[in-house]
């Protein structure tokens, strides 16, 4: 084949052809990387879409510079599902490539590399490959194209790629913690002591120093034996120490005497060890019921829907299909909405599938992450994959089940950059490209989801009980308002609140405290003229960080100290409003001082270790009280927990959006499910100013058939999903006349042809972001209307904007099913 259509990870309307040279012609294959020049002077890596001989008419094809791999990074179902994404969700085959490769797979002109002290080469470098490092050690961090500059080479990218191999370079998206190469120290006899007659010389040798022939005899045994030793089998340096009770000294003496050798052995980052595996525990008979139904409804539907009460053992249920998936030579992909579950989940799922699990998601290092992609290429240990919404795009080749737990929340929803998929629906077309079964769980389904359960399109399963008979948690609603009346209220805490909290710490009970904002103080606010502090790059007040003691915009991560006057009227009664976690933190922490508090939001868990450590501490009961953010309400199992308190139910109620009670009731319902977990009933304080409200009755009576029905009628009255198909249209600009001009032109566009389905252009609640002011145009479409057919329509359109000379740097941005 003379021609390559490569994806290149540039967000491209259409692929570019190359021309294939010769000498790679019999070399390449679909899914393979390749670099090519793109422009006039850039370099990227790119994947072989397709190979064929028909040469484009329009331009004239530039060859392709080198091949980066021996076998394909990417299988024929993969692309055929980036094919589904990028048509989907409206965006580039360019934009869907560098979403699914991890950094280290993926390179262009602009990478950063970075050098790694400690490599340390086992075998002589090329001259060109000692040039590359030898620039990029002196730099410390030096991007492709200055490689290609210093260096005088045309193209480095090769070179690099293989300098990273050898783990003599790190691509900038590496985590700090991962720079050095995982090394062990062993210990094994020296090339000069490798017979049995040298072995006896040694012994010889050391006739006066027992210590080093305790060291001798020890290496001989941990090798396995002299025949073993002969050949030079390396043993594990702190477990030889220990063993013999000999000191390092006694080790450094024989190493001189060039009877023994010490070296670095290079270990893999992934833990592939055997590991002992535990049988799965035998379901309660509630749980084999739901079993049963679940393979019985694999036999005619596709999707099956598995409705479970909080803590009704649905995860036991998951390793038995897991188990019977792998049993059957099947791949398992197991899907968490946050990255928190995966620590508490791979735990569970150890003890079953020991090195056949592996996890993947973005709080791994970018090398951690290529090695589990190889490793799943290649077909090497893993058999299930525990991760986050981007484990989607891994190279399963013989999916067998996907299991997509808590399917209802939101952060399945990519929602920057392109392509802004949803994970859950993703994966149902993903498994139908592998003939796959799909396993939805939750306590609180998506009106979506349940839906297409009543429209005959997913099998239902429920789950009515939870797991050994625990009575669901007894929910107290409690009106702040009237508590604030009578001045019964303790800063932002009920009376009835603290008394449950009193009782439960008492008798060596936890408490969890949500409150969905984080930070102290939403915002501050001067006494005498009521200014507010507001973000200079964004349309949005910035809230009080008190720990940082500043100022700091959610948006877009602007911090400004806090001021001590007010900058209008000069007055120094600046005061703080509202409340965060922090603020509940600090005021927990004065309340109950005797207790040890935590808190868990975005600001403590930047790290995967700092996760893992919050999660360790509260299940050990080394911490007493957790604060949190909706991280605590997705599926955390603590055994401990009796008492709940929601601070303040209202301000998820009244976000202005169609979906806000689907999710006060979701979140509501899913974080009283923490108490009572395996013992006792627990208790949930539910804190509002309105107890009457539907919502809260409804997650009061635990009745989401009620809530379902009341939402669905609204939804079909006000033509909502699941009736109708959303797409969100977002115009951006630094100049606001230019976004309000060029938003009312696409608006009158599309309303030319699709009449009243368009909606808009409105202002969103925060309608500018890091300068960019935004207008949004939302689009109402029928369910049988041909999805391709409008999103070419609307592309149409959008192009024929960007094609004027003045509407060239305004960003158009199209998110189908918005979130």
């Amino acid at each position: 084949m003379n021609f390559a259509d490569i994806i290149m990870p540039v967000p491209l309307p259409r692929l570019f052809t190359y021309e294939v040279p010769a000498e790679l012609q019999p070399e390449l294959l679909i899914g393979m990387r390749v670099v090519v020049p793109f422009g006039k002077k850039k370099i990227y890596s790119g994947v072989i879409q397709s190979l064929h001989n028909n040469a484009p008419q329009d331009y004239e094809t530039k060859p392709i510079i080198s091949l980066l791999d021996e076998a394909p990074v990417v299988n024929s179902i993969q692309l055929k599902f980036w094919d589904w994404l990028a048509e989907y969700y409206q965006c580039t085959l360019g934009e869907v490539y560098k979403a699914a490769l991890p950094s280290g797979l993926k390179m262009e002109s602009e990478t950063k590399v970075i050098f790694n002290e400690d490599f340390e080469a086992d075998s002589l470098l090329k001259p060109n490959e000692n040039k590359v490092l030898d620039i990029v050690a002196s730099k410390k961090i030096c991007t492709i194209n200055e490689i290609n500059q210093l260096s005088g080479l045309k193209n480095s990218l090769p070179l690099v790629k293989r300098l990273l191999d050898f783990n003599a370079l790190f691509v900038n998206e590496h985590l700090k913690e991962n720079y050095k190469t995982k090394t062990e120290k062993v210990v094994a006899f020296h090339v000069n002591c490798s017979t049995e007659k040298a072995i006896q010389k040694a012994f010889q040798l050391t006739e006066r120093a027992p210590k080093q022939q305790e060291l001798l005899m020890t290496v001989i045994s941990l090798s396995g034996g002299l025949k073993e030793a002969i050949k030079l089998k390396a043993v594990n340096k702190k477990e030889l120490l220990e063993k013999s009770g000999a000191s390092q000294s006694a080790l450094n003496e024989l190493v001189k005497k060039e009877i023994l050798q010490m070296q670095d052995n290079a270990l893999d980052r992934l833990d592939l060890s055997e590991l002992a595996v535990a049988d799965v525990h035998s379901l309660s008979e509630v749980q084999q019921t739901a079993y049963n139904e679940i393979k019985e409804g694999f036999n005619t539907k596709d999707v099956t829907l598995l409705h479970g009460v909080t803590s009704g053992g649905k995860t036991e249920i998951y390793i038995h299909l897991i188990d019977e998936a792998i049993k059957n030579g099947k791949q398992v992909l197991y899907l968490l909405p946050e990255i928190a579950l995966t620590t508490q989940i791979t735990n569970r799922l150890k003890k079953h599938f020991g090195n056949q699990l592996g996890i993947y998601h973005s709080k791994f290092a970018d090398a951690e992450r290529v090695e589990v992609w190889n490793n799943v290429l290649q077909k090497k240990n893993y058999k299930v994959i525990l991760g986050a919404r981007s484990a989607i795009f891994l190279p399963f080749d013989n999916l067998g089940l996907i299991i997509v737990d808590e399917e209802h929340e939101n952060t399945y929803k990519q929602f920057d950059p392109a392509p802004r998929y949803h994970a859950r629906d993703a994966a149902v077309v993903l498994a139908h490209f592998h003939k796959a079964k799909v396993l939805l769980g939750t306590a609180t389904p998506s009106i979506e989801s349940y839906y297409n359960v009543q429209q005959n399109k997913y099998h239902l399963v429920e789950l009515t009980q939870r797991f050994e008979g625990i009575e669901l948690p007894e929910i107290i609603a409690v009106n702040t308002r009237e508590a604030r009346r009578k001045k019964q209220m303790k800063s932002h805490f009920t009376p009835v609140l603290l008394e449950q909290m009193n009782t439960a710490l008492q008798k060596g009970e936890q408490v969890i405290l949500f409150q969905n904002r984080r930070g102290y103080s939403p915002f501050v606010e001067c006494g005498q003229c009521a200014w507010v502090c507001k973000c200079e790059n964004c349309d949005v007040s910035m809230t009080y960080h008190k720990f940082q003691n500043a100022l700091v915009c959610h948006y877009c991560n602007h911090t400004i100290t806090l001021p001590h006057v007010c900058p209008a009227c000069h007055s120094p009664a600046i005061e703080t409003k509202g409340f965060g976690t922090q603020k509940v933190e600090e005021e927990i922490v004065a309340l109950f001082p005797e207790y040890k508090v935590g808190r868990m939001d975005l600001d403590t868990t930047r790290t995967r270790k700092k996760y893992e450590r919050l999660i360790h501490q509260f299940e050990s009961k080394q911490m007493h009280i957790l604060i949190g953010t909706q991280m605590i309400s997705k599926g955390l199992d603590f055994d401990n927990v009796s008492v709940v308190g929601i601070l303040n139910a209202d301000s998820m109620l009244n976000y202005p959006d169609f979906r806000a009670f689907e999710r006060s009731f979701q979140l509501m319902t899913q974080v009283s499910g923490r108490a009572g977990r395996k013992n006792k009933r627990g208790t949930v304080i539910l804190q509002t100013s309105n107890t009457m409200h539907p919502v809260i009755l409804d997650v009061i009576n635990g009745n989401f058939l009620n809530h379902y029905e009341g939402q669905l009628a609204e939804r079909q009255m006000f033509k909502y999903p699941p009736f109708f198909r959303l797409i969100e249209l977002t115009i951006k600009h630094k100049d606001k006349a230019k976004t309000h001009q060029v938003a009312g032109l696409l608006a009158m566009q599309l309303r030319a042809i699709f009449g009243n389905r368009v909606l808009g252009p409105h202002e969103p609640p925060v309608n500018r972001i890091q300068n960019f002011y935004i207008k949004n145009i939302v689009f109402k479409m029928e369910k049988k209307a041909s999805p391709a057919k409008v999103k070419q329509m609307i592309q149409q359109c959008i192009f024929d904007l960007q094609a004027k000379q003045e509407f060239r740097a305004v960003i158009f941005q199209v998110d189908v099913d918005p979130m």
